[in-house]
């Protein structure tokens, strides 16, 4: 038997895990504080300023041509493997799936959806803003730029600004945004701000961006998380929602379950319950009604005379069930003569 003192180290991660409260109350929601709301403004100012520098063709458009006749994957041919599997960190597709699970992990620990809905809200924001500015501006890439020094917008193409870009400062940022202690959020906003960069100028690096795209793809998921607390009364009212749905959910399949019982095979006779006798005729009835329920006629498999045995007719409250056979009596012995009334 393992004592308290023999623990192993998996023993304690576990026994620490079990000691974290449910719905910790210390971790608070972001609000649209005061400082916060600077910050969107001079984001989405910013955002503003490199989409009217694209489009007038400022010295902006020049420097992605410059950055592009560089060609930087020819500069420095030797990481170009290692930068092909790095760029997997801004797909939205494995991201996603990566994030979730850990998110999904915090969620069934804590007990709320809180989480995992912060989580499709953002990506949903995402979706829906990074989408609508690709293919409203449509500006094509430097692999498929079409006239020397052109902006290249309203092409028909679907990288402006970068969604490798924005999505790495989503994903990875919101486990900053998610995160319990200010000593964490400071570090994980540093990571996700280093990997979202690495992501941006990895794209620029294959030739696959324009430096401007990438500009723009940082400002676009930057806007994304500091909109995010403007969400939360929505993602509360739907985990509320969520949870009353389980809740009627088990209180409607609760009383339905059925109470395991032995199972009969088919065709097996159904024997109802006997009225209860009274106390005093109890012992002479339940004797008698069991020995005339354990009788029965014996089956034969082939002719032949019967075995000797001792067996007497049995009886019931209502008399006997047959009439008596005195030729069934056993070889050698006398039939007893019948009783005259």
């Amino acid at each position: 038997m393992r004592t308290e003192g023999t623990l192993t180290r998996l023993d304690r991660v576990f026994a620490r895990l079990d000691r974290e409260p449910q719905r910790p109350a210390h971790i608070d929601m972001p609000r649209m504080s005061r400082h916060r709301m600077v910050l969107f403004s001079a984001t989405l100012a910013f955002y503003l300023a490199i989409v009217w520098a694209v489009v007038t063709t400022s010295w902006l458009v020049r420097l992605d041509w410059q950055v592009m006749f560089f060609r930087p994957y020819q500069q420095w041919p030797q990481i170009h493997a290692f930068l092909d599997y790095y760029v997997v960190l801004g797909q939205r597709g494995p991201t996603a799936v990566m994030v979730a699970s850990w998110l999904g992990w915090r969620s069934w620990r804590q007990h709320t959806l809180r989480p995992l809905l912060t989580l499709a809200a953002s990506l949903l924001l995402l979706n829906i803003t990074v989408g609508a500015a690709k293919y409203g501006m449509g500006r094509l890439g430097p692999h498929y730029a079409t006239v020397i020094g052109s902006n290249e917008m309203g092409l028909g193409g679907d990288i402006f600004p970068s969604g490798h870009t924005a999505n790495a400062v989503v994903t990875w940022g919101i486990l900053a945004y998610l995160a319990s202690t200010p000593t964490a959020r400071r570090w994980l906003s540093a990571l996700s701000a280093l990997t979202s960069l690495g992501v941006g100028l990895t794209t620029v690096y294959l030739g696959t961006h324009w430096l401007s795209d990438v500009v723009l793809g940082w400002a676009a998921g930057l806007l994304i998380l500091l909109a995010l607390p403007w969400c939360e009364p929505l993602i509360a009212r739907t985990e509320n929602v969520l949870f009353d749905l389980r809740d009627r959910w088990r209180a409607r399949r609760g009383p339905s379950v059925p109470v395991p019982g032995p199972v009969l095979p088919v065709g097996t006779p159904v024997v109802h319950k006997q009225r209860t006798p009274a106390p005093e005729e109890a012992p002479a009835t339940r004797g008698t009604v069991g020995a005339a329920r354990s009788a029965r006629p014996p089956a034969h498999l082939a002719p032949g005379p019967h075995s000797p045995r001792a067996e007497h007719t049995p009886a019931t409250p209502a008399g006997s069930r047959r009439p008596p056979h005195p030729e069934r009596a056993p070889h050698g012995t006398t039939p007893a003569p019948a009783a005259r009334s």
